[in-house]
C-alpha cells in the first residue's frame, strides 16, 4: 500500500523524478514520505512526517547532484507515523524502501539483536537492511548477501535497495506486492505503478513473484530467488490513460481488490475519535436522527448484499429494528412504516435508477432519508436528505469489490453512530468497537498475500459450472456476494444460501461435480454447525473450499478439500475479511476462463435504467 520509487541515471534530474513519481504515487499513502541520495557513495536520507510538500521544503536548496536515488510514500502497518519510522531505512551501508508487510520480523529482529544489531525504527522493514548487511558480512557479496536475505524473509513485499558497496546499481525486489521497471535511455527506473514513470519512458517490465533486478546505468539482469537469470518481456505501453491507470495490473478487478486496504483506511479516517469515542460524519449530529425507532435499508446487486450486512450491523450495535428490502421492488408494494423510520439507499454510483427512484418515493411519503455513495454529488447523495460517502476511490471494473468493503464500513460506522444517539452504547464499547475497525486496513493487506495460493485453488476448480456458496449469521450475505461475484465475471452459475437452508433444496443438487464454498467465521457456536454442514457435502461426495479464521480445524481436515485461512477481528467485522478471499477466487477463476473479467456481458457499471 506504500509507494516507492528508484533512479538511476541523469545526475541533474534524481531529486525531480522521485519527487514527481511520489506524487503520483501519494494515493497509496501520505503518513509520511523520505528519499534517499546517493552521493560521491554516500547515501544521505532525508524523511518527513505528514503530506508530500513536507518533504519538498526539506529538499529545497540542498547541494546535491545525485545519479541515484530511491523514494517512498508511506502508508503505516508496523510502527507509528514518525520519522524514525518513515522509509527510507538504512543500516550499515545498505538503504532500502519497502512496500509490504514482513511476517517473521520479530523472529529475525531477536535474531539480530542477538548478533549485536541496534534498531532505529518499530518497523518491520528496517530488519530487511540489518539483515542484508548481516549476509554482507558473510559472504562478501552484496547479490548473494541479497538472495540469501529474501529467501529468508515471509510476507509481502517490494523492495528497491542501494548499497555503498556497490554505488553504481540499485536493485529491485518483488515478491506479492507491485513493482515495475522502466526502461529509458541511459536512465532507468523503479516503481509501485505506471503513473510513476509516465513523463519518461513507455518500455516497461512488469516484475514477476521471484524477481530481482538488478541495475546499472543503461543495463539490467533479471534474476530468481536462486540467482538463475530470467527473462521477462519489454512492454512498449501506448499512451492509453485506461491502460495507464490499471498501474501494471491486468484488469482494474485485481487493482481494485488490492486496493481495498488503503480505500478502508480513507473511510475511517477523520470519522473516528478514540479520545472522545465519537463517530463523525460530515452535516449530521447526533441529534439528526435521536427520533428514528426503525431503519429501512434499500440497495441492488451487491449493495444489497451490503444492506443485508447492515442489518446485522445495526439491530447488534445500536438495538434499532432494520428492514432490507431490493430498491427495485420497494416502489410497487405498499410500504408499512410511520415517520420515524429512516430509509437508506446504498449505492456504489449513487446513480442507480431503481435506488435514487426509491429515494424519492420516501421523501415524497415523508421520511427522513440517507444516501450512502461513493461518489459525493451523485443523483441519490444529492437527493437524500443526508448524505455518507465511501471514500473508496474511483472504481472502474463492473464487479464491485472495493465498494462493497467500504459499504460495509460506513455501515459498522453508522451502526455505532445510532447507538451513541440512542444512547444504548457505553464510550468505553465505542472506545473498543473504533479500535476493532483501525485494524481492518492491515488485516486486509495480510488476506491479499492469499493470492497466489487462491490462483492455485481457481486453477483446480475453473473448470467446473456450478458452486455453491453457505454461511451462517452476519457471513450468510457474503455467500451471497461471492456467489455474484463468481456469477458476474466468470458466468458460472453459483448460488449462496444460509447454510442453514441446505437441507431445505439445495442439498438435492450436491454430488462430485458441486464445488462447495463454506464461509466460518467468528462465531463459535456457528463454526460448530457449519462444521455438521461440511459433514452432509462430504457424505455426498461434494469438493469443500472452507474459508476460515478458525484456528481448531486440523482435526477436520480429512473433509476440506481446500483451506484458505483468514485472520480473525470480531464477529461484526468478519465480512470485510472474509469477502476478500471470495473476490479473488471469482477472479482467478474467470481469468483461467478467459472471460472479460474489467467488461462482463450484459453488464454496466452503473444501472440508470429499471
Amino acid at each position: 500500500m506504500c509507494g516507492i520509487v528508484g533512479y538511476i541515471g541523469d545526475r541533474n534530474k534524481t531529486i525531480d523524478v522521485l519527487i514527481q513519481g511520489l506524487s503520483r504515487l501519494e494515493y497509496r499513502g501520505y503518513d509520511s514520505s523520505g528519499v534517499a541520495l546517493f552521493d560521491n557513495g554516500i547515501s544521505k536520507v532525508i524523511k518527513s512526517v505528514g503530506k508530500l510538500e513536507n518533504l519538498k521544503h526539506k529538499l529545497e536548496g540542498l547541494d546535491l547532484r545525485p545519479q541515484i536515488g530511491i523514494g517512498h510514500t508511506r502508508w503505516a502497518t508496523h510502527g507509528k507515523v514518525t520519522e524514525e519510522n518513515a522509509h527510507p531505512h538504512t543500516y550499515g551501508g545498505v538503504t532500502l524502501v519497502h512496500n509490504g508487510i514482513i511476517e517473521n520480523y520479530l523472529e529475525l529482529k531477536d535474531e539480530l539483536i542477538g548478533n549485536g544489531h541496534e534498531f532505529y525504527s518499530k518497523t518491520d522493514s528496517e530488519v530487511v537492511a540489518h539483515l542484508i548487511e548481516e549476509y554482507t558480512d558473510k559472504y562478501d557479496s552484496f547479490e548473494i548477501a541479497l538472495r540469501k536475505c529474501v529467501n529468508k524473509i515471509q510476507g509481502s513485499f517490494a523492495l528497491v535497495i542501494i548499497s555503498e558497496k556497490e554505488p553504481n546499481k540499485i536493485y529491485g525486489v518483488r515478491k506479492f506486492s507491485p513493482l515495475i521497471l522502466g526502461l529509458g535511455e541511459q536512465e532507468d527506473f523503479f516503481a509501485s505503478d505506471m503513473a510513476a514513470v509516465i513523463p519518461y519512458t513507455n518500455r516497461i517490465i512488469f516484475l514477476e513473484d521471484g524477481d530481482i533486478a538488478v541495475v546499472e546505468k543503461g543495463a539490467y539482469r533479471l534474476l530468481d530467488f536462486d540467482g538463475n537469470e530470467v527473462h521477462r518481456e519489454v512492454n512498449e505501453i501506448n499512451w492509453d490513460p485506461i491502460t495507464i491507470e490499471k498501474g501494471g495490473y491486468r484488469h482494474f478487478m485485481l487493482k481494485e481488490i488490492h486496493e481495498q486496504p488503503i480505500a478502508i483506511l480513507d473511510t475511517i479516517r477523520g470519522r473516528v475519535s478514540e479520545e472522545t469515542a465519537d463517530i463523525l460524519f460530515e452535516g449530521i449530529n447526533y441529534k439528526t436522527f435521536k427520533s428514528i425507532k426503525k431503519i429501512l435499508l434499500l440497495g441492488c446487486g451487491t449493495s444489497y448484499n451490503a444492506c443485508l450486512v447492515g442489518k446485522y450491523l445495526i439491530e447488534n450495535i445500536a438495538g434499532t429494528p432494520v428492514e432490507v428490502d431490493l430498491a427495485s421492488e420497494f416502489r410497487y408494494r405498499n410500504s408499512i412504516n410511520d415517520r420515524r423510520t429512516l430509509v437508506v439507499g446504498i449505492s456504489q454510483s449513487g446513480e442507480t435508477a431503481d435506488t435514487s427512484e426509491a429515494i424519492r418515493e420516501a421523501k415524497k411519503e415523508g421520511f427522513k432519508t440517507l444516501g450512502i455513495t461513493n461518489v459525493e454529488m451523485s443523483k441519490i447523495a444529492r437527493e437524500s436528505d443526508y448524505s455518507i460517502s465511501t471514500k473508496a476511490g474511483p472504481e472502474i471494473g463492473v464487479a464491485s469489490t472495493k465498494a462493497f468493503t467500504t459499504q460495509l464500513v460506513v455501515l459498522y460506522l453508522f451502526a455505532i453512530f445510532i447507538a451513541r444517539s440512542n444512547g444504548s452504547i457505553s464510550k468505553d464499547n465505542i472506545r473498543q468497537k473504533i479500535y476493532d475497525v483501525l485494524q481492518l486496513p492491515k488485516l486486509a493487506q495480510i488476506v491479499l498475500m492469499k493470492e497466489q495460493e487462491i490462483k492455485r485453488i481457481a486453477r483446480n476448480y475453473f473448470h467446473y459450472n456450478n458452486f455453491l456458496y453457505l454461511a451462517r449469521g452476519i457471513s450468510h450475505p457474503i455467500a451471497y456476494e461471492g456467489s455474484l461475484k463468481l456469477k458476474e465475471i466468470s458466468y458460472i452459475h453459483a448460488e449462496g444460501y444460509a447454510a442453514g437452508e441446505m437441507k431445505h433444496g439445495p442439498i438435492a443438487l450436491i454430488d462430485e461435480n458441486m464445488p462447495v464454498v463454506i464461509i466460518d467465521t467468528e462465531s463459535e457456536v456457528l463454526h460448530r454447525k457449519l462444521l455438521g454442514n461440511v459433514q452432509e457435502v462430504k457424505a455426498r461426495q461434494g469438493k469443500v473450499i472452507l474459508i476460515t479464521s478458525a484456528r481448531d480445524i486440523t482435526k477436520y481436515s480429512e473433509l476440506f478439500d481446500e483451506v484458505i485461512s483468514i485472520p480473525s477481528n470480531t464477529y461484526l467485522l468478519s465480512p470485510v475479511i472474509s469477502v476478500i478471499p471470495l473476490q479473488l477466487l471469482a477472479y482467478y477463476i474467470a481469468y483461467f476462463k478467459g472471460t472479460d473479467i474489467d467488461q462482463p456481458r450484459n453488464l454496466a457499471k452503473v444501472v440508470t435504467v429499471e
